[in-house]
């Protein structure tokens, strides 16, 4: 260290200490690269380390039901602000160093080279996606950029302006897509969302710009920039690695977006606000999201398991997101992680699932009899 560097405070030490289990999703990224290199069994090691791993985690190290002082200052929030920030450009590196790579790497076959996207896909869709959400949240204009980017990446660059718009409005009702309505299996769910949250996405930017006597076509409408920016992709994409390297990326994104998707699943599974009449409903209360305090599945996530609290505050920095128990929020009896997995068996989801939407209704609304109106899970009410 040069003589006039000065060095680094116990009081800084002890905030890079508190940050540091989060940045744990920078061993995803050399895992990428060590799969596109070795091939064969090393396509395993990154869904087996973002799923499995983490799981294990959840294991040994159990709950985090701790709540941070949300009084934090920017200075305090400097280390867990710093990872969300500099992953949209080490995920652009790891992205086109691969789409570069791996199209013309002789010692992996067609099937390696769709081995290593998946697993790309996995990291843009659990981690990339998910900082995205929470850089999209957030009040600078650099790090709503930042979101854009990464969204763009994954060629769902409407899910920004479905999720501030539509979701966080509507959730938990019939004009909400992504609530998921109760024994709506994940099959049917997917193609449901992928369909109606373009669409819905779509139509509340028109909806805002018509407020202002505006056109949809204006320059003012996000979807311009989403269109260019994943434009922009697929150009790097063929440059970088031709047909193949298209094909590859266009790979990924739907592996990211499938992802996504199920962790929206999760979030709101068969949990809806009471219908007041005349199209109202309640208020958003921690009620109406499942939560999980998993500490190892928190940190890959950032929190986004503490789902109630970002519903509640969402400009909140995950790093002060606060738990809440189970007589004020529904938990779930595992992390996001293996949750997924559960989703994708749609018998053994309604087994762990349905038994606590069941228990949850009774709790919160024992004079609700009738739950038909608010299980349906097609056709979400008009704007």
């Amino acid at each position: 260290m040069p003589d006039n560097a000065a060095p680094i405070s116990p009081a800084e030490l002890s905030k890079l200490s508190r940050a540091l289990p989060f940045w744990l999703s920078l061993i995803l990224l050399p895992l990428a690269w060590g799969a596109a290199l070795f091939g064969g069994w090393a396509l395993v090691i990154v869904p087996c380390a973002t799923w499995y791993l983490f799981t294990a985690l959840d294991t040994a190290l159990g709950l985090n039901t701790e709540n941070a002082d949300v009084s934090a200052t920017d200075d305090d929030m400097f280390w867990y602000k710093m990872i969300t920030i500099i992953w949209a450009p080490l995920q652009f590196l790891m992205l086109a160093s691969l789409l570069w790579y791996v199209p013309q790497a002789e010692h992996l076959n067609s099937a390696e080279r769709i081995g290593v996207f998946f697993g790309v896909g996995v990291i843009t869709g659990t981690v990339g996606i998910n900082y995205g959400h929470e850089l999209m949240h957030q009040k600078p204009k650099f790090e709503r950029w930042m979101a854009d980017l990464l969204l763009a990446m994954t060629l769902y660059s409407h899910f920004r302006s479905e999720h501030m718009l539509v979701h966080h409005r509507y959730v938990g009702t019939p004009r909400d897509p992504v609530s998921a309505r109760y024994n709506e299996g994940f099959h049917r769910y997917y193609p449901r969302v992928l369909r109606q949250c373009w669409v819905s996405a779509f139509a509340a930017e028109k909806a805002m710009l018509a407020r202002k006597n505006l056109a949809w076509t204006n320059r003012s409408n996000p979807f311009w920039r989403y269109w260019a920016l994943q434009l922009a992709f697929f150009i790097l994409a063929f440059v970088l690695g031709g047909w193949s390297g298209v094909r590859l990326f266009a790979f990924q994104a739907g592996i990211a977006i499938w992802q996504l998707e199920l962790v929206n699943y999760i979030e709101h599974y068969g949990l809806t606000r009471k219908h007041l009449g005349e199209g109202k409903y309640e208020h958003v209360l921690p009620r109406h999201s499942w939560n999980a305090a998993h500490k190892a599945s928190n940190w890959l996530l950032i929190n986004l398991q503490r789902h109630s609290d970002h519903h509640y505050k969402p400009d909140r920095r995950f790093a002060v997101l606060q738990n809440y128990n189970a007589d004020d929020a529904p938990q779930l009896p595992y992390g996001y992680p293996m949750m997924t997995f559960f989703a994708m068996i749609p018998p053994l989801w309604r087994r762990v699932m349905n038994p606590r939407v069941r228990a949850w209704r009774a709790k919160h609304y024992p004079e609700i009899e009738d739950w038909q109106p608010y299980n349906r899970a097609q056709n979400p009410m008009p704007r």
